[in-house]
């Protein structure tokens, strides 16, 4: 279909790996799209985790519009033969190490603090950490060369509805005014920013049960974690990989650190700690205070340095947030900007694919206008609020144990759970309707009812007893049966887990 100059059937906002990923899809769809980009890139984004989920979705993304770079480089093994030059890390799992203030690390053969759970059987299949600088620059490029209008330096300034199927857009560009039209609008920002100003959207954390903040940047020289393990003596020949080859949570006393590592020396790391900021210090005197609570990883960051970009520590309020709409008439949020939980089991890349997913399928199926669109967008809307309740159970719960390690393994079970069944409905051809199957009766029936059981033995008053913490985890082990195709606790694991991931 011919359009008039500047007129587009979609404008995106953002071009994010989100944003690009949905202007790509639906540019081979047929459709005219022009992507703004208030920046431009590279430029910095902290470093994600992309899981077994992520790289499905993207291989579904892959087959339905006909994008094989989508697909290679949803394995670690072909994004490093088709891009080496993109910044990427090996990821083969998740890890957990339970850390004491001012004690060094400790654990024993048994590794009673120490949780791995593979998410592949090897490196060619596994996972990867995305370097954001480098991987969205990647996805803006295959926008590019796909022939989308791309408009970066682009502000916009106001848009208003002209017609039923019109939107007209004023921005300027790189200090020139232009005007633009659009049929539908997509929030791709990341922010409740946009929606805000021109679709008169609200956002709150209110209702969320997790409460965190974070302090992170990226770092040159970290010392392996690995390394101090064995050095140590520290049991690892039982490991399922290399623990800095996945995506490494130390537990602490204010909250959790997360580690992901690249393969150019550069490590994303942060502090996300749990409840308000009271102390009011700057990120480095925080930083600082806290790392030196805890000397194993202390001595990890002797020698470390502050990269560049974002050559400093970076520090945030409250992370959760949540529009109280995310469509309209003639605009719709992807999943990132319509709302988030928490960084904790890196659900991040993985949800947000699942919602282009979806608003793409929605957008492609209905024409503008059509009661059938509006239909399916309350839908959309109302399966992401779900998701982000359950997404918002399995966290707070596992803030809430984490001064117990092995009320933590348990419930971080739930998580685990969650996903495999999710994984086994993809890879037997069904895209479930929710993300970690969040409408799935049963399964988040499991989640909340153990997510209040958790609440009562951990109610502030008092540390529960031995006995009670047996109870709970067999109380867990049994609920989680009729899902728990992966083996998990197995206390003959040992908090080992080779292989939990669907094949795929």
């Amino acid at each position: 279909m011919q359009h008039p100059k500047n007129s587009y059937d979609f404008l995106i906002s953002g071009s994010g790996f989100a944003g690009s990923i949905a202007a790509l899809c639906l540019n081979h769809a047929g459709y005219s799209v022009c992507l703004v980009e208030k920046g431009k890139h590279p430029r910095f984004a902290i470093g994600e985790s992309s899981t077994p989920i992520a790289d499905m979705i993207l291989r579904k993304l892959a087959e339905n519009y006909d994008l094989p770079g989508l697909r290679k480089l949803s394995r670690y093994g072909s994004w490093q033969a088709n891009y080496p030059g993109v910044t990427c890390g090996l990821k083969r799992g998740f890890s957990y190490y339970k850390h004491f203030k001012n004690k060094r690390f400790t654990s024993d053969k048994h590794h009673v603090h120490e949780l791995l759970v593979a998410a592949s059987v090897d490196d060619e299949n596994s996972d990867t950490q995305w370097y954001r600088p480098d991987t969205d620059a990647l996805f803006v490029q295959m926008a590019k060369d796909a022939g989308i209008e791309y408009l970066d330096h682009t502000e916009i300034k106001s848009i208003k509805k002209r017609s039923a199927n019109s939107w007209s857009i004023e921005a300027t560009t790189r200090g020139h005014e232009m005007h633009l039209k659009s049929a539908f609008i997509i929030d791709a920002t990341g922010s409740p920013d946009f929606s805000a100003r021109f679709f008169g959207t609200t956002s709150s954390a209110d209702g969320f049960r997790t409460s965190s903040r974070a302090i992170y940047s990226h770092f040159r020289d970290v010392a392996a974690w690995n390394s101090f393990l064995v050095e140590n003596g520290f049991r690892t020949d039982d490991y399922p990989y290399n623990p800095d080859h996945s995506a490494l949570h130390h537990l602490l006393e204010p909250g959790w650190m997360w580690m992901l590592r690249f393969n150019d020396a550069l490590t994303s790391a942060g502090l996300v700690l749990d409840g308000a900021d009271k102390n009011n210090h700057s990120a480095h005197e925080e930083w600082a205070s806290i790392i030196s609570d805890y000397p194993s990883l202390e001595k990890m960051f002797n020698n470390a340095t502050l990269a560049d970009p974002p050559n400093r520590l970076k520090k945030t309020g409250r992370l959760q947030r949540k529009l109280n709409t995310m469509h309209g008439d003639g605009w719709a949020a992807l999943h990132h900007t319509a709302g988030f939980v928490d960084p904790l089991h890196s659900t991040g890349i993985a949800h947000s694919l699942a919602g282009v997913e979806k608003l793409v399928s929605i957008l492609i199926a209905t024409e503008h206008g059509e009661p059938a669109r509006q239909k399916k967008l309350q839908q959309y809307e109302a399966a992401f609020f779900k998701e982000l309740e359950l997404i918002d159970l399995l966290v707070s719960g596992c803030y809430r144990s984490r001064q117990h390690f092995k009320l933590f393994t348990a419930y971080t079970i739930l998580y685990f759970i969650c996903s495999i069944s999710y994984e086994q409905l993809r890879l037997g051809g069904t895209i479930p309707e929710t993300f970690l199957n969040a409408e799935e009766p049963d399964l988040f029936h499991i989640v909340e009812e153990y997510h209040g059981r958790l609440h009562d033995l951990w109610n502030g008053t008092h540390a529960p007893s031995e006995i009670e913490i047996s109870q709970f985890i067999e109380h867990v082990k049994k609920a989680i049966n009729p899902f728990n195709s992966a083996g998990l606790m197995d206390p003959g694991k040992k908090n080992m887990y080779q292989h939990t991931a669907v094949e795929m």
